[in-house]
């Protein structure tokens, strides 16, 4: 076995990394597949990162190398839903994964299954195969694909607990099993003599795209010299075939594993049949001449426009589509597009009073954005007459770039910049800094990509600035309408949390509150307004506030709820309230609750497990004015803790809400010792947790025994 080592593995990891390049092959070629891809979970745990492929070259593994675990992408949904997936065609795939579909717009089946070991999840492996395969995957395959994501994970597991993970590199490593076959010396010259004598030309392309060998005929088709091809990417040795119908062709044939046809024209106006014929790994293209074959004209004049440029662009485009912040704008642009141009750092800058801010970056050091974060603007000195500042600007090394800013801070250590401005609507709302660790010479494709990339990043910027803004509003707004404090009440305990959704949700309605009623009684209420919007939000203000003024008023729970009930109807007949209210007397130890369809809470006393109390569910507050709502008296002994939630807790596809609920209780054993405010993040988890909806929790706990 060759392979192109893409580094990243500490060097104690080296056997282990060939072990799992090993696993991939033999998955592969035991499962009939012609591409296999092995993805590892970053330290993060929210993006994979492809260590290693065999039949796919590097121009197409490179745009796939990073992956976040969130994105709507097979592998991703694998490894979030810990199963095996399978995609049998592209209608298939275009119904669960529309962008990977349309980036990848040729005939295959697909199957994505997740490494794990020790319960734990430790990246994936995708296998493709041609369209038409089967309808489904056999049970040997399945079985290979059981048996080799298991080696693959203990590989993984075993490394990471010895402290030396296996990591990807800057590149994928691109395997070709071909030199793991010892055959005998004389069968190449033998075979190319072989080739050389029939009169039509052949050439072989490897596992990274580069010309293998090309037979003498071939050589002469093409009109280039063998020594011209071999070790080079056939269309940099014959710029002519550097178009995007012959490489969406090649493309074809390596994605579907089916052979593909086109016919090109040469620069002396004859024209070439050109078959190309996919192996495991590599392609072999058939050379013939042709008749001419009309076609419709591609690229700019006499510069053909690049078809793995517009694949790129294409998914990064449908990839921004659902940016929802300035810094997933970065991090996307930087997943797809810092693997195929080669840039070590970006950022977006934007002005607030004559001063920069770094909204967003991605590879810049933390003191080199508080450098350049409130400065005064960089003004370019001496821009010549035609300068357009809505045009990119191109610095191949540091000295083109302080000639035109001699004011750059030093600290801007980088050694070639694309600076593009993102304008939209005819007006600049900011800049977008890609920066490169070496001089680097801008080619005119890879302007033209920038530019095309400037106009992506300010749409997209623009979306995630607005919706940035708006939710910063409905967040401050919902956060006011919510207790700063709450009151300090001798004998109990209190804590609450709230959490909103995951960026990407609208604003809830969810509430929470404690009243104080006497030196020795209290009132708490929980609930959930119907809806995510700015509606529910102001509406769960009102709610709270007619709780509390009936609360206080000496009202029963039931007569609490019932009160409110009739208020809610009112003022918004199509929007439903869940609630629950109690009233502790802490002298007595006692608990009064009523519930208008709210989850039940729960209580831990002190030696017993956590249960769910049972309350009647009651209706939603606003649908029934005439409705009414039954108290239930609890026993609360000392150090007894109540757990007050709303479904943001506790919901989950697929999941019965009676099942959550008892899995919540079954979970959640308070210590006597502990405080209530770890308990309650016990509760909500970790701040990196993807939230479908808010969530808030109320703990109540009573004195502990003398």
């Amino acid at each position: 076995m060759t392979r192109r080592d893409g580094g990243g593995s500490a060097p104690g990891a080296a056997n282990v990394s060939s072990r799992l390049d090993e696993a991939l092959i033999e998955a592969v070629f035991d499962a009939g597949a012609h591409i296999g891809i092995v993805y590892v979970l970053d330290e993060s745990r929210r993006a994979l990162r492809m260590v290693s492929t065999m039949g796919l070259p590097v121009a197409i593994a490179r745009v796939w190398a990073r992956i976040r675990t969130d994105d709507p992408v097979p592998i991703s949904m694998s490894v979030r839903e810990r199963r095996l997936m399978w995609f049998g065609d592209r209608e298939s795939l275009a119904r669960e994964c529309p962008g990977v579909s349309l980036t990848l717009p040729y005939p295959f089946a697909l199957a994505t299954a997740p490494l794990s070991s020790g319960g734990a999840v430790w990246g994936g492996l995708t296998l493709a195969w041609p369209a038409g395969h089967a309808a489904g995957l056999t049970a040997r395959q399945r079985k290979v694909i059981e048996d080799s994501c298991g080696i693959m994970g203990d590989l993984l597991r075993r490394a990471s607990e010895r402290g030396r993970p296996i990591t990807a590199g800057d590149q994928p490593r691109i395997l070709d099993p071909v030199g793991a076959h010892h055959r005998d010396p004389r069968a190449g010259p033998a075979a190319l003599r072989s080739l050389d004598s029939l009169p039509e030309g052949y050439c072989h392309l490897d596992a990274e795209a580069r010309v293998a060998f090309v037979t003498a005929q071939g050589a002469r088709l093409l009109d280039v010299s063998p020594s011209e091809l071999v070790g080079r990417r056939l269309a940099a040795a014959v710029p002519w075939l550097d178009d995007p119908v012959h490489e969406d062709q090649y493309r074809s044939a390596v994605i579907s594993h089916q052979a593909t046809r086109f016919t090109a024209r040469r620069p002396d106006g004859s024209h070439l049949s050109l078959q190309w014929y996919p192996s495991v790994p590599g392609m072999t293209l058939r050379i013939t001449p042709a008749e001419a074959t009309p076609r419709a004209p591609v690229g700019d004049g006499d510069r053909p426009l690049r078809t793995a440029g517009l694949h790129e662009m294409l998914h990064l485009a449908v990839s921004l589509a659902r940016a929802m912040s300035a810094q997933d704008v970065i991090d996307l642009v930087a997943d797809h597009v810092v693997p195929v141009y080669g840039a070590q750092a970006l950022a977006i800058l934007t002005w607030e009073s004559g001063r920069m801010r770094v909204v967003a970056a991605r590879g810049y050091s933390r003191e080199l954005i508080e450098e350049f974060d409130g400065r005064p603007a960089l003004r370019q000195v001496s821009p010549t007459a035609d300068h357009d500042p809505a045009k990119p600007s191109f610095y191949a090394t540091r000295d083109e770039l302080y000639r035109a800013y001699p004011d750059l801070p030093d600290a801007a250590t980088m050694e070639a910049w694309a600076v593009l401005s993102l304008v939209t609507s005819g007006r600049p709302i900011g800049t977008c800094v890609l920066a490169f660790d070496r001089t680097h010479r801008f080619s005119g494709d890879e302007r033209a990509a920038f530019t095309a990339l400037g106009g992506l990043i300010a749409q997209a910027f623009e979306r995630a600035w607005l919706y940035d803004n708006k939710h910063q509003l409905a967040q401050s707004m919902q956060a006011s309408l919510l207790p700063h404090t709450l009151p300090e009440i001798p004998g109990l305990e209190v804590t609450a949390r709230y959490v909103p959704a995951t960026p990407g949700m609208d604003i809830g309605g969810d509430f929470y509150d404690l009243i104080r009623l006497s030196d020795t009684e209290a009132a708490a209420v929980i609930g959930d307004v119907q809806g995510h919007d700015m509606t529910a939000a102001a509406l769960m203000g009102q709610v709270r506030t007619a709780i509390r003024t009936h609360s206080t008023t000496g009202a029963t729970c039931g007569e609490v709820l019932a009160h409110t009930n009739r208020l809610m109807a009112e003022l918004a007949p199509d929007r439903f309230t869940s609630c629950l209210y109690l009233t502790l007397d802490l002298d007595r130890r006692t608990a009064c609750l009523a519930c208008a369809g709210h989850p039940p809470p729960l209580i831990s006393c002190p030696g017993a497990p956590t249960r769910v109390v049972g309350l009647p569910p009651g209706l939603l507050l606003g649908i029934d004015p005439g409705a009414e709502y039954t108290t239930v008296d609890l026993d609360l002994p000392p150090g007894s803790v109540l757990t007050l939630y709303t479904d943001g807790l506790i919901e989950e596809p697929g999941l019965d809400l009676g099942e959550a609920i008892a899995g919540l209780a079954a979970r959640f054993t308070p210590a006597p010792h502990r405080r209530l405010g770890g308990l309650a993040d016990s509760l909500i988890g970790p701040a990196t947790e993807e939230r479908l909806d808010d969530t808030a929790v109320l703990l109540l706990r009573t004195a502990p025994p003398a």
